[in-house]
């Protein structure tokens, strides 16, 4: 453009070279999730049928992860958990969680050392979660399975929308 020419392996030395420590420098600066996780699950219908939506967030109220599992036993539990400690790649110091016992059998197979609180009433985050406005309550409401529905994360909304016409 200004009379520079590069070629395409000169960019690919640069990315070789700067890429690493590029990328590096953006997962530092990224915000680290708390240690306190508030698991929660609960029940949607996909095509008349029930699925339910299983949530992590941080004491922060950040989502960690989620995941639709059509059960909600001791095996959907450790799915779960596999699924959130690979992304995230270290341990909570606590959890916390409702009174469901397929948590408690989860994590005494999958993170032995983690502390588990059941806090009758305290429940947690994930199911505490505000709505910004209006127009985000209805559809946490209902959860309304749409592309216009600002509050269902896109990646859930993907899967949902395939789940329907599957």
């Amino acid at each position: 453009m200004r009379g520079v020419t590069l070629s395409y392996e000169a960019i690919r030395e640069w990315c070789r070279k700067f890429g690493q420590t590029y990328a590096n420098e953006l997962r530092r600066r990224r915000p680290q999730p708390g240690d306190r996780w508030h698991l929660d699950e609960m029940c949607i219908k996909i095509n008349d049928k029930d699925h339910y939506l299983w949530r992590a967030v941080d004491h922060d109220s950040h989502v960690l992860d989620i995941l639709i599992q059509s059960r909600r036993n001791k095996k959907a539990a450790k799915r779960f958990f596999r699924k959130l400690l690979k992304g995230l790649q270290y341990v909570p110091r606590v959890i916390i969680t409702d009174k469901l016992k397929s948590y408690s059998a989860a994590k005494a197979e999958i993170m032995p050392g983690v502390e588990h609180r059941q806090p009758k009433g305290l429940n947690n985050r994930a199911e505490n979660r505000a709505p910004a406005d209006q127009s985000t309550r209805a559809c946490d409401a209902t959860l309304q399975v749409s592309r216009s529905c600002p509050t269902v994360p896109l990646r859930l909304r993907i899967h949902l929308i395939a789940l329907q016409t599957g």
